[in-house]
């Protein structure tokens, strides 16, 4: 190729062809189902071709979502229900904070934003649950965003009885409410424990009052001390 002044040019170069996204046509079909089903309730979804589907859906349309999923998904297996919490932590979980900052010397900083996984989210709470078919060798899960302040939802138990427990333990550990659940009783915790131990910020006051010894006091491994010194050597 010559350029106007008669001078030789380069040929653009072509642009890498890129291969097109792969498709889950059976998890798409699923995906549709959900939706044709919840409408405008269905708010975030998230396919990973080949291994799995993730629905989020409204605090509103969560009982729902499980009906859906049990009688016109064929999701009869339940596999577990409970809450996570997505508030950023610069340590992770508040008892290694303190370990961090009182064994280490490390300075507290800004945590990061809230980043809500697959399917996304609007909270910081969010209530999950996993559901299988063992005939159509299908499964999802669903998802739904709890009010921070008051955290609640209605109870999967009347869907899949197998929630049970799985609803009580989410209620001691975490604080949500699952409406219209037969007895929200303990599991684990004293009856007048206060406070949420598998939230971020629930502060394990043993750790704050004295280091962890499992950290701190570490022992050395049997030779570990001769072989320091060859290596030095």
């Amino acid at each position: 190729m010559s350029s106007p002044e008669g001078g030789a040019t380069e040929a653009p170069a072509a642009e890498p062809e890129t291969e097109p996204a792969p498709v889950d046509e059976a998890r798409e079909a699923l995906l549709e189902s959900v939706r044709a089903e919840l409408g405008d309730a269905v708010v975030g979804s998230h396919i990973r071709p080949g291994d799995d589907l993730w629905i989020r859906v409204t605090n509103e349309a969560w009982r729902s979502a499980g009906e859906v999923a049990r009688h016109k998904l064929g999701c009869t297996y339940f596999d577990f229900l409970s809450v996570i919490d997505w508030l950023p932590s610069p340590f992770g979980r508040d008892m290694d904070s303190q370990e961090d900052i009182a064994v280490h010397g490390a300075e507290p900083r800004e945590a990061g934003p809230i980043v809500t996984g697959y399917a996304g989210g609007d909270t910081r709470l969010q209530v999950f649950a996993r559901v299988v078919s063992l005939e159509g060798g299908h499964g999802l899960t669903l998802k739904a965003d709890l009010d921070d302040l008051e955290p609640s939802v209605a109870t999967w138990v009347p869907v899949y009885a197998g929630a049970n427990w799985h609803e009580r333990e989410a209620w001691e550990m975490f604080g949500v409410t699952f409406v219209g659940h037969p007895n929200p009783v303990h599991m684990y915790l004293p009856g007048d424990f206060e406070g949420h131990p598998m939230r971020k910020d629930f502060p394990l006051l043993a750790r704050r009052v004295k280091p962890w010894p499992g950290i701190v006091d570490v022992e050395p491994m049997p030779g570990a001390d001769d072989a320091d010194e060859e290596a030095a050597e």
